[in-house]
This record gives structure tokens, C-alpha cells and sequence, in this order.
């Protein structure tokens, strides 16, 4: 049995304020910002959100608090991250977290990967 395609992203709760600067000094990196809110793969982006966030600031019992009302996004690995159906190199996952870290004050996340439906890309790309 095949696993159906999926895109391994981090989930990150990021300030609304710090949401554009974390998605510039991302995509140098070749690392994708999607807001759950509106990302094209979200049927009902807004609860998923919500759903996401709640889930994420419940489970530290306090300690994330300051990110109730903060923006949950995935963050995908561009192409030039891709080598056929390999999994991820160990160097993918260092600078994200590295990239993260350096908005520690603004961002809130664990330090593993979940998957998704797949996000847009140029269709030539998953051939």
C-alpha cells in the first residue's frame, strides 16, 4: 500500500507582527511560509487555524499563553531541499530550526516535522 503524497512541514504559531520579516528571512532559504488560514489546501482555513493554535497553546499550560491570538502557519521546504523521493537532509531540518530560533522571541514551535497535503508548486515540479 502506497502513503498518500504528502509535504512535511513545521507547525509554527508566529506573531502577526513578525509574520512578513519571518517569511522574508525565510526565503533565502528556500523555506515556505503558509499561513493555515489561507493556505490553498485548507477547506476551512480559519477553524483549522483556530483548531491549530488552540491545540498548540493548550497543550503548555500556560507557557505559550502570549501566543493565543498568534498566527499558525506551516513552513514546507522549497525544491532546491528535494533529491527525488529521499527523505529530507539533516541539513534541511538545521536551518530551519537555526532560522527559527533566530525569531525565538516571536515564534513558538516543536522541533519535529507533520505532513500535509501537498501545497502548490509549478506543476513540473513533483514529476
Amino acid at each position: 500500500m502506497r502513503r498518500v503524497p504528502h509535504e512535511n512541514v513545521a507547525t509554527v504559531l508566529v506573531d502577526p507582527r513578525a509574520l512578513a520579516d519571518l517569511e522574508l528571512a525565510l526565503m533565502p532559504l528556500d523555506l515556505r511560509v503558509w499561513p493555515v488560514r489561507t493556505a490553498p489546501i485548507s477547506e476551512d482555513g480559519p477553524r483549522l487555524a483556530f483548531q491549530i493554535r488552540n491545540r498548540l497553546v493548550t497543550a503548555h499550560r500556560g507557557e505559550w499563553d502570549l501566543a493565543a491570538d498568534w498566527t499558525p502557519v506551516w513552513i514546507g521546504f522549497g525544491i532546491t531541499w528535494h533529491n527525488g523521493d529521499e527523505p529530507l537532509p539533516w541539513q534541511a531540518h538545521k536551518e530551519l530550526w537555526r532560522a527559527l530560533d533566530s525569531f525565538a522571541a516571536q515564534v513558538r514551535f516543536h522541533r519535529r516535522l507533520g505532513g500535509i497535503r501537498r501545497l502548490p508548486w509549478p506543476e513540473d515540479v513533483y514529476r
